[in-house]
């Protein structure tokens, strides 16, 4: 093992993050570290790094290995470029380099045993140089760079000068570089569009030491980690496997313990009620048998109750009114910020009960379009109609839907007067806003906490066409989850950008990818995208070689949407048509069952009328059982080779 922690304890003061946690990582191993908000993930990186001590307990990093640490928030001020900052991680292989040059320019002037013991110096550092691949460091850096979602003409930029995305970024890389043989990264995939995700997991994935991974995203933990460590309500507990993995053992762990706990409650009840009876009948021998279940009672160790799953936000969205089969209609929609255009003539509907999600690297412009689309922003060219009695509910990244100098309570009751002080507090109550914590100024609450704050009003709108900008942000995977059935039960219609892969896979039925300035179309989940990606991507790529994408990637777009809904259809019918085929088996077989037990009935058998029609049924029975199980056959092996 290279990493291990022993009856590890941390609280700040009665709050107990960890009472007696234990765990390990083995070498080359990927584990994850799984809780809610507040469980104490982050907590625990830094007890392993050092930044904070533990109450007691002890944590021991192997003899000689090295351990490299990201924090969610980086303060990169050193004054060098993004390339220098990155460039720092192979401060060891640029000395040696400078070394080697310097020998090299030594070497002219000497001669005998000062020039024996140089040489020999320096085929050593030649020696280690390439051993530690000296010769491709430069290029190594630049590929980290530009997996990370970092361009060419950005490399100059000074880190004091980026965002804090960007600075968690050029710190990612860096720490990549420094290849330790511990990786501790805590929630590496917050500032990162699916491409550097990607880039990412694959990395991690050839990664040669280990690494221990705080992060929400459960598409990045399914392709990554092969262990899972929990911390909940000061426990930690492994699970070897992936995200999934973790969740199906998680959910049955909890019905095995509520099932025990609930067989235990009535056996409880069942002996007090015994032990009153008992009692009641006043007889010494019945009062001494009931103190003896008594004793049995007091002996008995009790089974906790499993904590309720999901009891955080609790959410439900569901439109006023219904609004017409045509929600958005966009024609030729343009915008640019010179000189850099994000899309051209772009062209796109959006039907009732759709749940279509934007994606794309960053910069391409996805919150643009939300934003026009909400009139937030102006286009350059082109138009959007809103169908009819469609009610837009807006969801934005950035919370600009919110007012600053509000509190929490005004917040909701000046856009719901008709709202009283108790249906105020029990909204807010539903997203964790309770006591006085309503009386908050918005100003003042964590990115987590406006993001609850935006939900709890769009849970109030009514609306029926929903426009997110990445609404998971900021959520635990338990918050996502709720979100995720709240949408899937929603009515009406939805529209959102997201780099949640996993939450895109449960919620989107449609998938717009915005690449190359334009939107090509997916019916279909994450992993459907996935599928067609490359397919679809070289179709519109050779169109825009060859001069014409404005009028051909339109037309193909409309052709491949249409193939690919009459494809859905298709399937939603063999689908149909196959679980009708076997409801029907099932009754037939069942009326057959009957007809044999029918049979074997003295009333029945000894009536010659009754048995003739009873055999003939089941002679009839037996000829459409045949044909059904023909039919069956060749729907699902349709059904099969069409998936």
């Amino acid at each position: 093992m290279i990493l291990s922690c022993h009856d590890i304890k941390k609280a700040f003061g009665e709050h107990v993050i960890v009472d007696n946690g234990s765990f390990h990582i083995e070498e080359h191993e990927k584990a994850a570290l799984v809780g809610v908000n507040g469980a104490g993930k982050s907590t625990l990186l830094k007890m392993f790094v050092g930044e904070l001590p533990c109450d007691s307990g002890s944590i021991t990093l192997a003899k000689g290995k090295t351990l490299g640490y990201l924090s969610q928030h980086q303060e990169l001020s050193s004054g060098n470029t993004i390339y220098e900052e990155v460039r720092t991680a192979k401060a060891s292989l640029i000395d040696m380099e400078t070394r080697i040059r310097a020998i090299e320019i030594e070497l002219k002037d000497l001669s005998g045993e000062a020039l024996e013991e140089r040489l020999n110096t320096y085929h050593n550092l030649m020696n280690a140089f390439e051993l530690s691949d000296g010769y491709s460091y430069e290029s190594e850096i630049t590929g980290v760079l530009k997996g990370l979602g970092f361009t060419e003409d950005e490399f100059d930029k000074k880190v004091d000068t980026l965002s804090g995305g960007q600075k968690t970024r050029a710190a990612l890389g860096r720490l990549l570089l420094t290849k330790p043989d511990v990786l501790l990264l805590d929630e590496p995939t917050n500032h990162l569009d699916l491409h550097s995700i990607t880039w990412l997991e694959n990395f991690l994935l050839n990664y040669s030491g280990a690494v221990l991974i705080v992060s929400h995203d459960r598409y990045f933990l399914n392709r990554v980690a092969t262990k899972i460590i929990e911390i909940e309500l000061g426990t930690l507990s492994v699970f070897s496997g992936n995200y999934t993995d973790y969740a199906q053992k998680k959910q049955m762990l909890r019905e095995a313990r509520l099932k025990e706990y609930l067989n235990q409650q009535q056996e409880i009840k069942h002996q007090e009620a015994v032990i009153e009876k008992l009692r009641s009948f006043n007889r010494e021998k019945s009062i001494k048998r009931a103190e003896s279940r008594e004793k049995m009672l007091a002996k008995l160790t009790p089974v906790e109750k499993p904590a309720e799953v999901h009891t955080d936000i609790r959410l439900k969205l569901e439109p006023s009114i219904v609004s017409g089969n045509d929600v958005l209609s966009v024609e030729h929609l343009s915008k640019a910020f010179p000189p850099h255009t994000l899309f051209h003539d772009v062209s796109f509907e959006i039907k009732r009960g759709e749940h279509v999600a934007v994606i794309g690297d960053n910069g391409t412009g996805k919150t643009t379009l939300l934003k026009i689309l909400n009139q937030v922003l102006p286009a350059d060219t082109g138009t959007f109609t809103l169908g009819t009695n469609v009610k837009i509910g807006y969801y934005d990244q950035e919370h600009h839907v919110l007012h600053m100098e509000k509190t929490i309570f005004d917040e909701i009751s000046d856009d719901y007067p008709a709202l009283n002080n108790t249906q105020i507090r029990k909204t807010l109550a539903a997203f964790l806003f309770t006591g006085d914590e309503v009386f908050k100024q918005i100003s003042a609450l964590s990115g987590g906490e406006r993001g609850r704050v935006s939900l709890a009003k769009l849970m109030l709108s009514e609306a029926n066409f929903l426009i997110l900008d990445e609404p998971t942000n900021h959520l635990d995977i338990a918050s996502k989850e709720i979100l995720e059935q709240a949408l899937n039960d929603y009515t009406g219609t939805v529209l959102y950008v997201s780099h949640d892969r996993y939450f895109i896979n449960q919620t989107a039925t449609r998938i717009l990818e915005l690449t190359g300035h334009t939107f090509i179309n997916y019916i279909g989940s994450y992993d459907y995208y996935l599928e067609k990606k490359e397919e679809l991507t070289n179709i519109y790529a050779s169109e825009a070689r060859s001069g014409s994408a404005d009028t051909a990637a339109v037309s193909r777009s409309k052709q491949t949407w249409q193939e690919q809904k009459e494809e859905q259809a298709k399937r939603r019918k063999r689908q149909n048509n196959l679980k009708k085929t076997e409801e029907r088996i099932t009754l037939l077989e069942e009326r057959g069952g009957e007809i044999d037990a029918l049979m074997t009935e003295e009333e029945i058998y000894t009536n010659s009328v009754k048995c003739q029609e009873l055999a003939s049924e089941k002679a009839d029975i037996a000829k459409e059982l045949e044909e059904l199980y023909l039919c069956w056959e060749e729907l699902a092996e349709d059904d099969n080779s069409s998936t």
